[in-house]
């Protein structure tokens, strides 16, 4: 952890809605006047889209399977790395991968490549990570703030469905199978994650949900909860009577549990950041 140099991080599986904490912490940083270092976590996979089919062949070979859960298809190493770095001196290294034709453009590598790996950071006020791994024990002592995105597992896969179908081209099959094929992964190296983020954001439907294989639509904002857990409230400065004043229809399930409905999930997410990121830039501005 640092001081001068904090380390935010965002954390939650394929499907789970991580964009939505990067939209509100946009905001804040732009707000704060908060130059941020943004890395995407899906540049530490440790093989690009083509030497993932080869490899996965040759798991299937043998009898196994290949996630991007896994610890087999990710460099662990390198997200801690980041990390310590920037912890330490304020930069570190990074790439991006590059998802399709106009990042291509961008980054003047094909579709499914990684670029080289370069220094970022410099100039920076703090680094933020979004990806599935922001919260591997390798790497979660030197985060300032780490965060999972983590909808009850059939709203995760209802959504993760229908991404894929409407924005990826996948069968339905295709996506189920995929699932279904990494979850021992998803329950050694996700899930983990979550027992020790200092928030959780959870979003629980309010219909029925029982056979995600088959539902047609993804549960609205309106037909479904937002259960927010803060591990440490003391430790953040949270004003729960505040935001229960502030936030319509919500109230406490637990000392450290606030429920909301997920329509205020941005301005919650805005409410509850705001201060702690404050604090953040005013520390390491004394320092």
């Amino acid at each position: 952890m640092s001081v001068k140099h904090p380390v935010i991080s965002v954390t939650g599986s394929s499907g789970a809605g991580t964009s939505t904490a990067k939209v509100a912490l946009e905001h804040i940083f732009r707000r704060e006047h908060v130059t941020a270092a943004i890395v995407e976590g899906d540049c530490f996979h440790r093989f690009d889209r083509y030497e993932f089919r080869e490899k996965s062949k040759e798991f299937e070979a043998a009898g196994k399977r290949l996630s991007h859960f896994s610890d087999e298809a990710n460099l662990f190493d390198k997200i801690a790395g980041l990390f310590k770095a920037y912890g330490e001196d304020g930069e570190g290294y990074a790439r991006n991968y590059v998802h399709d034709d106009g990042e291509a453009k961008v980054y003047g590598v094909e579709p499914g490549r990684f670029t080289d790996w370069r220094k970022v950071g410099a100039g920076s006020d703090l680094l933020f990570y979004e990806g599935l791994h922001g919260g591997i024990s390798e790497a979660r002592s030197y985060c300032d703030l780490t965060m999972g995105i983590v909808p009850v597992v059939n709203l995760e896969w209802i959504q993760k469905i229908h991404r894929d179908t409407a924005l990826r081209g996948y069968s339905p099959e295709a996506v189920v199978e995929n699932i279904l094929s990494r979850m021992h992964d998803y329950v050694h190296f996700i899930t983990p994650q979550f027992s020790d983020t200092d928030i959780n954001f959870q979003r629980v439907p309010l219909v029925d949900t029982s056979n995600p294989f088959i539902a047609r639509d993804v549960p609205t904002p309106d037909e479904s909860l937002m259960v927010i857990r803060i591990k440490q409230p003391e430790k953040w400065g949270i004003d729960f009577p505040y935001l229960l004043s502030m936030l319509n229809g919500s109230f406490m399930s637990r000392r450290n549990t606030l429920v909301l409905p997920s329509s205020k999930m941005l301005l919650a997410m805005e409410m509850i950041l705001s201060p702690i990121i404050h604090e953040m830039l005013e520390k390491k501005r004394k320092a």
